[in-house]
């Protein structure tokens, strides 16, 4: 059934000039772009299996909600004023995408991305394993590593197509997995510095990871921790939550069959469960890893009145036939309101926003172009991630926050802090320009501003936070030398320009 839907939805993206999309030379997938830098021409994506909307709105008699509205599809707007609003939660139990409904922006995100029977995450996707470890003191120079990662991947690929072909497979790598050991090793350097310096030995290391891909971090940094300070390793203990079965197994399976799995197996539990669900207290002082996580929490989408400043959030209407039409409503949800009143009341400094500097502001009521464009293009705002710092103040207290990921994305939809949307059909990347498509068959993956994101951990959590570029964490806290190649580039500090780490301190 997805399979006639997928290639339905391709032939009608290929089939329109506007939506074609350039083909790299490259076939490495674009997963993080700007990660690896391909010399690929920007070019503007269309929406796919719909067709594209104008920018015309309509509201209701008492209006609150405003509609982009497409002119080729009479969408009644009492009748879906009747559909229930439902949240990724209530279709958790839905083996089918969900007709005559609507969604909260964040909501529709997180069905898409995290539902157990046809989400992103659990229905194609595929993190990159390249065998053995690369000798990067023995590759001649930047461009040589990255035709070799080329030629692992197509390997891997193959194998997999082997076993079983899908021209659907999402497949993406990770810094973890391109840099194994050191990676793994550099952030175990880091923790067990963290720990003799302040708990031992007074309690033990405990590590919690969150999204753990195949299990590779959890695998390297445990026999960094043997092999380098045995007193410690005795006292570690390793605990994964992750919200996917499949992954789940994968990672219990890679422990077993690592070279150390029976020295590993007493330190490391595996919990299958959403952090989102969390209800367990955890007294004990622990460190909670969350590396290349924070760019899957769903946003919402807020856009503001040039006139009034007043917001309004945004949502879609899914009909009958499976039609995605998006709205706005002026009357927020509880947890987009929280978001706005904790971020202005903790900002630190400025923060970006579509209205522009609060000097220049006043002008836009005197300028016809915002007479004449009411509102602002969206911007997208972490309400996830605020309830992720939520769960660490009630349910982690001692807690030490690690995390990595992304602070600029080329390539992403309209808007301020906008998601870059993409599939990956044949061995091909296909971005496009919105986030209302097939669910489960496109990532959805979010920019971090960690300005924003530093002022709303301390005001939620207490905590004092450091954050820095990736560069910068790694020249401080990894043998750079073990990932230098011979003519001197070094892949580990080059490849991460755009991704930054927080820590707390």
């Amino acid at each position: 059934m997805d399979s006639a839907v997928l290639n339905q939805l391709f032939r009608q993206l290929f089939r329109h000039p506007a939506c074609q999309c350039p083909r790299s030379s490259s076939i490495l997938p674009a997963r993080r772009p700007g990660t690896v830098r391909l010399a690929t021409p920007p070019r503007q994506q269309y929406r796919t299996f719909i067709s594209r909307m104008r920018k015309k709105m309509k509201y209701d008699e008492n209006e609150t909600l405003y509609w982009t509205r497409r002119e080729d599809y009479p969408l009644d707007f009492k009748e879906t004023m009747s559909y229930p609003l439902v949240t990724a939660k209530d279709l958790r139990r839905n083996r089918e995408r969900p007709r005559r409904i609507r969604m909260l922006t964040r909501e529709f995100i997180d069905d898409s991305l995290y539902n157990p029977h046809y989400g992103y995450f659990t229905k194609h996707a595929t993190i990159f394993s390249p065998g053995e470890p690369f000798q990067f003191n023995q590759i001649s120079d930047g461009p040589s590593f990255h035709q070799l990662l080329e030629d692992r991947y197509t390997e891997f690929e193959d194998r997999l197509d082997l076993q079983e072909p899908d021209i659907a497979r999402q497949l993406w790598h990770t810094p973890t997995e391109l840099f194994r050991p050191y990676y793994g090793e550099t952030l175990a350097r880091y923790l067990v510095s963290n720990y003799k310096l302040t708990l031992y030995p007074y309690h033990d290391l405990i590590i919690y990871e969150m999204g753990a891909g195949n299990g590779t971090l959890m695998i390297n940094m445990l026999d960094f921790i043997r092999d380098t300070d045995y007193e410690v390793y005795q006292r570690t203990k390793f605990r994964i939550i992750e919200i996917s079965p499949a992954l789940a197994d994968l990672q219990f399976q890679n422990l077993k069959e690592s070279l150390h799995a029976a020295g590993h197996l007493d330190h490391v539990e595996i919990i299958n469960r959403s952090i989102f669900d969390w209800d367990t207290y955890v007294h004990s002082p622990c460190f909670f890893l969350a590396m290349e996580v924070f760019d899957n929490f769903s946003h919402d989408a807020i856009r503001y009145n040039y006139q009034t400043e007043m917001p309004q959030q945004g949502g879609v209407v899914i009909s009958e036939s499976g039609e995605f039409n998006e709205y706005y409503n002026t009357q927020l949800d509880p947890l987009s309101a929280r978001f706005l009143r904790v971020r202005q009341a903790a900002a630190q400094r400025e923060f970006p926003s579509p209205l522009g500097s609060k000097l220049t502001r006043p002008l836009h009521r005197g300028i016809s172009k915002y007479r004449d464009i009411p509102h602002t293009l969206p911007e997208y705002i972490p309400t996830r991630l605020m309830q992720f710092f939520d769960i660490l103040n009630t349910y982690f207290p001692g807690h030490r926050l690690l995390t990595s990921d992304f602070s600029t994305l080329p390539n992403a939809i309209p808007g301020l802090n906008g998601p870059v949307v993409q599939t990956r059909y044949k061995r091909r990347t296909v971005p496009v320009s919105t986030p209302f498509v097939q669910q489960g068959f496109f990532d959805i993956f979010f920019p971090t501003d960690f300005d924003v994101v530093e002022d709303l951990y301390r005001a939620i959590t207490g905590k004092l936070t450091q954050t820095m570029s990736h560069e910068d964490f790694m020249r401080r806290w990894a043998y750079i030398e073990d990932t230098e190649t011979r003519n001197g580039e070094n892949p580990l500090l080059s490849w991460y320009k755009n991704a930054s780490v927080m820590m707390t301190v």
